[in-house]
């Protein structure tokens, strides 16, 4: 791709990543992601905010240089320095003797450590903080743990766009702008999950400080570019502050079937009240796909035969992967199987614990499922059934 003008003198310079699979070692990427970058052209300055994955260093300079030469850039504005948005800092500022790189504090400690920048090129910014490029207008917005603690957000005040970086984002090389992708949302989701829902605290916070900005664009440093910013700060709103639907996530392990049997009833008698139900095989799943629907559930279930004296592995990682997110589900369902010694649902347990998440109640069989497991999985499910519809109320 070339660079792409977004309003006058404002342009996307970054990367389309459409190769990439996984993300941290984790997260499954089945569409790629992209990393943006852009450049603001004032009359006087000129300033780049993010720059892109170490390896497409040499891109992103193609893409400035279709502007302005490279090494006329007057400012680097890194909101975040994980290395997805600010690993070219280094490259670029070998190619630009005279740049200043924009940072909060903290930001600043983050770049001398992880891209050897010198302090005399740093330019150290506060909440309100303004810099003028002539015609164009940078405002800085401190949002600590958005998703580590140096983050910020730029808003450039005469064009009205929010560059948030990871903020609003979503894991997605296809589309351009938001409506090029119909089901934009779900993605984002997806990528709340992932990445903001264990700090919803702090998301609202930063909610409530752009409440008073008149925001046209919200340009993000992965995903597509919102020309219709109202959709996603809706739907953050909802996601930040833990609204849920009538909605169970099942998470199970089988490995003779009878974990497999339990989940198929459970999910047959809750289905058949309405109640949305999303049903996992561990497996075989995309954590990231789990992540997006632990978003707003009201129950989770977890289910896994004994192994070796606990819960299989796969069933311990999903159960130490909720306690991380921290979604907003107050209610947890274990259901396991043995052979001679049940010890899953005690494993489980001792990895919640400290999550807040209220056990609700458990099932346990020997073998397989037999008459009087199937009753019990009768008023399990009308348990959760009326714990989903109380929320709701």
């Amino acid at each position: 791709m070339k660079a792409v003008k977004i309003v006058e003198d404002v342009y996307w310079v970054g990367v389309k990543d459409w190769n990439r699979r996984i993300f941290d070692s984790l997260i499954p990427l089945p569409e790629g992601t992209s990393y943006n970058a852009y450049l603001v052209v004032g009359r006087e300055k000129t300033a780049l905010i993010d720059t892109v994955n170490p390896g497409f260093e040499r891109e992103l300079e193609e893409k400035i240089n279709e502007i302005v030469d490279v090494a006329d850039i007057d400012y680097i504005v890194m909101n975040h320095a994980e290395p997805d948005h600010s690993g070219a800092i280094p490259y670029l500022l070998e190619r630009n003797k005279k740049v200043i790189l924009i940072a909060t504090e903290k930001g600043a400690n983050m770049a001398k450590a992880y891209y050897d920048v010198p302090d005399e090129r740093i330019m150290i910014v506060k909440d309100g903080d303004t810099v003028s490029l002539g015609g164009k207008t940078l405002r800085f917005i401190e949002a600590p743990w958005l998703h580590w603690p140096e983050t910020m957000f730029t808003y450039l005040v005469e064009d009205k766009i929010l560059f948030p970086c990871d903020f609003f984002g979503a894991h997605l090389a296809g589309g351009f702008y938001d409506d090029d992708v119909p089901d934009l949302l779900t993605h984002a989701q997806r990528y709340f999950g992932e990445i903001m829902m264990p700090f919803s605290a702090m998301a609202k916070k930063a909610l409530k400080k752009i409440e008073g900005l008149e925001i046209k664009i919200i340009a993000p440093s992965h995903g597509p570019i919102y020309r219709n910013p109202r959709r996603i700060i809706e739907a953050y709103k909802k996601w930040s502050s833990g609204e849920t639907k009538e909605k169970v996530i099942i998470a199970y392990v089988s490995m003779w079937g009878a974990n497999e049997t339990m989940v198929r009833e459970l999910a047959a008698l809750l289905t058949a009240e309405g109640i949305d139900v999303k049903v996992y095989n561990l497996v075989s799943s995309d954590i990231g796909e789990i992540a997006k629907d632990l978003v707003d559930s009201r129950v989770i279930v977890l289910a896994a035969p004994t192994v070796l004296g606990g819960a299989h592995p796969l069933a311990i990682y999903a159960a130490y992967l909720v306690k991380a997110l921290r979604p907003p589900a107050k209610y947890a369902v274990i259901m396991g199987s043995y052979g001679w010694h049940g010890r899953s649902k005690d494993s489980l347990l001792e990895v919640l614990k400290g999550s807040n998440i209220e056990l609700l109640g458990s099932l346990e069989v020997r073998a397989r499922p037999k008459n009087e497991d199937y009753e019990k999985l009768r008023r399990l499910a009308l348990l959760i059934q009326e714990k989903v519809r109380g929320d709701a109320e």
